[in-house]
């Protein structure tokens, strides 16, 4: 039985490569796994046989976890961030595979990794083959899996950029490159950069209702399995020109409107007792589009708030009840407390409190944006007029 050395690995600005590279090592550990169980049984625990263990210990024991968590950090959620069409498809199915497959290799280590240990300290000669063959058997076939489709993936898929976030996060994980070299998360920030390239938006693209336009938007995004597609931003300006956003989750989108409900008595409802009118904003990262909302804000019937209402758990009615929404409060506790009595004294079907509610934001304008690459990104925007009608037009990036 011989040691192999190790060949010189290709550096972190070709990330796919180092990757592919530990696929390599990975490979010949498993082959000195393979090579010991032969040895063993001739030469017993010697010196060779030590150092091999050893090795097979040092590797799988640190550098493979590492290998591990580069594609369940990294490559696998910038890839999901990326994937379209078929692509998308592929890796919904393979990436469970894949994670469920880094779990139970682990666990086919813990089995070998305290034959190992005994090995490499001399105290016994002798590796179970069941449990070599079923290890090197997962292993194979997982690399086979990702270098057949996943690495030809990210490669045909992520720009320079993305692989170079990829290169430095992988970088990092292993801690080269010194504390000294290091900027600050504040000095950083202004080299953050994803360069879009999905897919563009044409006049031609586009239907004439931007509330059709939006359906579509919205179906594609659920289709895409955005994480959650329904939450906007909700931004509002008070008497004193303060202007105030937050994120809330949309209950319902038609010719009407957008409708979302809350408290009447939040900062957001304070607002819009002043100033009528808000902006909305939702942002799909994964389809690398966000569709901004502006108009007027006018609350909804009752029959629709109680109609709402009737419809949420139980808990979530009991919470709306017992939460005076944005009013200050001393603890934790007592906001438990709050919910507590109001559960002993609401029963099983609490009415809607007169100061929980529907708004509705009534659209005069809706820009669809759709990211392009080096920031020359696709903008169409819809204008109501007078007549209830609408224009369209492309605006610069």
């Amino acid at each position: 039985m011989t040691t192999l050395l190790h060949d010189t690995a290709p550096d972190f600005d070709q990330p796919i490569a180092v990757l592919k590279h530990c696929h390599g090592r990975i490979r010949k550990q498993l082959a000195t796994l393979d090579k010991l169980l032969v040895h063993l049984p001739e030469h017993g625990a010697d010196e060779q046989a030590r150092q091999a263990a050893s090795a097979v210990l040092k590797y799988f024991d640190k550098a493979a976890h590492l290998h591990h968590e580069d594609e369940e950090q990294d490559l696998i959620p910038m890839l999901r961030a990326v994937a379209q069409g078929e692509d998308a498809a592929t890796l919904q199915a393979l990436a469970p595979v894949i994670l469920q497959d880094h779990k139970d290799m682990d666990a086919l280590w813990q089995d070998l990794h305290e034959q190992l240990n005994l090995v490499a300290e001399g105290g016994a000669a002798a590796l179970s083959a069941s449990a070599v063959q079923r290890f090197v058997q997962r292993y194979t076939a997982h690399m086979e899996r990702e270098e057949s489709v996943i690495a030809p993936m990210a490669m045909r898929l992520f720009s320079s950029e993305q692989m170079a976030r990829l290169g430095a996060a992988m970088k990092q994980r292993r801690g080269l490159g010194g504390e000294t070299d290091k900027p600050s998360v504040g000095q950083s920030v202004a080299d953050l950069r994803k360069d879009y390239g999905q897919a563009s938006l044409t006049e031609e693209d586009v239907l004439d209702d931007p509330m059709l336009q939006f359906t579509q938007w919205f179906e594609q995004a659920l289709k895409a399995e955005v994480n959650e597609p329904n939450a906007m931003s909700v931004a509002t300006v008070s008497s004193e020109g303060r202007p105030s956003s937050r994120i809330v989750l949309v209950k319902q989108f038609d010719e009407r409107g957008f409708t979302w409900y809350t408290n009447y008595d939040s900062k957001k409802a304070q607002d819009l007792r002043d100033n009528k009118f808000a902006a909305l904003l939702f942002f799909w990262s994964e389809l690398e589009r966000q569709v901004r909302i502006e108009g007027r804000v006018e609350r909804t019937l009752d029959e629709e708030s109680d109609r709402y209402f009737r419809s949420r758990p139980l808990k979530s009615r009991l919470s709306a009840i017992a939460s005076h929404q944005s009013a200050p409060i001393a603890s934790r506790a007592a906001l438990e407390e709050n919910y507590e009595t109001v559960a002993r004294q609401a029963g099983e079907d609490p009415p809607r409190p007169a100061n929980w509610g529907g708004f509705r934001l009534i659209p005069d304008r809706i820009e669809f944006w759709q990211g392009r690459r080096s920031r020359f990104h696709d903008r169409i925007v819809y204008e109501r007029q007078a007549d209830g009608s609408w224009t369209r037009q492309r605006l610069q990036p």
